[in-house]
């Protein structure tokens, strides 16, 4: 027996009615997801005042952002497994409750080893609580309408939450302090605790096994592959230390698909990879947040270290963005979608955040915030918020329900370890252009005066130039292998 054949609710707490009662459960998964998604993106704006005040080398700062990111991806795998067998409440509650815990450590943290610690602990619990999530997500609303608005909301969460992350650390850092960014998570996780284990469908505890050597050995080939991409920066591609770790991650990856495809109940069923239309999504998936965190990163330092914006005014830049993007998932995807189909929607909206992407990455040292920055930001949202909607629904479409939690924790994966390994790309990429850069110094170098204006505006050029060039593969992608008339509703 599984997770999927558990009864719904049909009240939370004493509300008899059914559908107020899953509404209340959609509003606890939605807060779980944005909790989750807010803390990918959140940190950025406190990047500079957190390097100050630990002492952390600039370069290494994606550090602070990819001990997440690859802890999550790489072991959401395996939640969405344990998920399966446990059951998807139990695994929810009980990863909430460690989300929570190690925002409360990452916040105290007094050197950089324990705030690495802390989100790297902040990664795992959010890798068991998202595939779970999602999974109550598909029992709640079974196929139809109902589904899809409720998979239309949790895209706009996703998408939306990580510029919100955006706008709210900001905030928080100018108002409190960069600590405060992690601290947010202890009242939201408190609320989820007190509403889920009354509001979510239960399940009894099945039996099976954990790829404990699947979910190692993808966690371990991906943490090195982003370690090699970063030392590359300091040390060059010829570097003995940064071949073997090269070496040694596509050993780890190898030996992944090779448990996979002869484990007895792996974490990720590689059938799951021959439907090519939903490769092809999470492949697109991949590349497009992989594009935009990594320009993300480099744009909160120059708005914040060339434009002299408060870290405030830094995350209210991305105001533009999250509004548009959300307003795109949650109203402008139902009414396109039946019109173009999910190809023409996701087509356009690549094609837009290119657009928004190749514009930023002209953007001058002194530069003007409504003259300048402002509309690529706008069709960033714009193509973003279009684009998230059908290639979620096109990664879980088609899904038997036995792989749900699976087939959900791909979806997942796939935007965790895009936004790492997209990052540290871009970082790499940055890198070498400003060494080569007759007149422009390191960018982990010391900073002074107009030096760091044009040594930031170039990073930011470059990132976005290379952004685009991700979203222009995505779109390759998306031609080739979605069908025109794919990615409906999921079974």
């Amino acid at each position: 027996m599984s997770d999927t054949r558990e009864s719904l609710p049909l009240a939370c707490g004493r509300q008899p009615d059914a559908a107020r009662a899953n509404g209340l459960a959609l509003a606890v998964l939605l807060a779980c997801q944005a909790m989750l998604v807010i803390d990918g993106t959140v940190v950025y704006a406190a990047l500079p005042a957190l390097r100050a005040d630990l002492g952390l080398a600039r370069a290494d700062l994606s550090w602070v952002q990819n001990a997440y990111m690859l802890t999550f991806g790489g072991f959401i795998l395996l939640g969405a497994r344990v998920g399966d067998l446990l059951g998807h409440r139990r695994i929810f509650v009980a990863a909430s409750a460690a989300f929570v815990l190690a925002s409360i450590t990452g916040g105290i943290a007094q050197s950089v080893q324990g705030l690495l610690i802390a989100r790297a602990a902040q990664g795992v619990a959010g890798a068991f609580a998202a595939p779970s999530a999602l999974a109550l997500l598909m029992l709640l609303f079974p196929a139809g309408a109902a589904r899809v608005r409720a998979i239309g909301l949790y895209t706009a969460v996703s998408g939306g939450g990580s510029a919100v992350g955006l706008v709210l650390g900001g905030a928080l850092t100018d108002l409190a302090s960069w600590r405060s960014v992690l601290f947010i998570n202890v009242p939201i996780g408190v609320v989820l605790l007190a509403f889920a284990p009354r509001c979510l469908p239960g399940a009894p505890r099945n039996h099976g096994r954990f790829d404990v050597m699947g979910a190692s050995t993808v966690t371990l080939g991906m943490s090195l592959l982003v370690y090699a991409l970063i030392r590359c920066v300091h040390d060059g591609a010829g570097d003995p230390g940064v071949v073997v770790s090269f070496v040694a991650a596509g050993l780890s990856l190898a030996a992944f698909v090779f448990i996979e495809g002869r484990v007895a109940q792996p974490i990720t069923p590689l059938s799951l990879f021959a439907d090519l239309q939903r490769s092809g999504a999470l492949a697109s998936r991949m590349l497009l947040i992989g594009g935009m965190l990594g320009t993300f990163f480099f744009l909160t330092q120059y708005v914040q270290g060339a434009l002299g914006f408060s870290a405030l005014r830094a995350g209210l830049a991305f105001l533009p963005l999250s509004v548009t993007q959300c307003l795109m998932v949650i109203y402008g995807v139902p009414r396109l979608m039946p019109r173009l189909g999910a190809k023409g929607l996701l087509t356009g909206g690549l094609s837009i955040a290119a657009i928004g992407m190749i514009a930023l990455g002209k953007i001058p040292a002194n530069a003007g915030f409504f003259a300048d920055l402002a509309w690529p930001v706008f069709l960033l949202g714009l193509g973003t918020g279009a684009a998230l909607v059908p290639l979620t629904t096109a990664g879980i479409a088609g899904v038997g329900a036995g792989q749900a939690g699976a087939a959900s924790g791909l979806v997942n994966a796939t935007h965790y370890l895009g936004g790492a390994t997209g990052t540290a790309l871009i970082v790499l990429i940055v890198e070498s252009a400003l060494n080569r850069s007759a007149g422009v110094r390191e960018f982990g170098g010391p900073a002074s005066g107009s030096h760091t204006k044009a040594e930031l505006a170039q990073a930011l050029s470059v990132a976005a130039t290379t952004s685009a060039a991700f979203l222009g593969l995505a779109l390759v992608i998306v031609l080739v292998t979605m069908r025109r008339h794919g990615a409906q509703p999921p079974a």
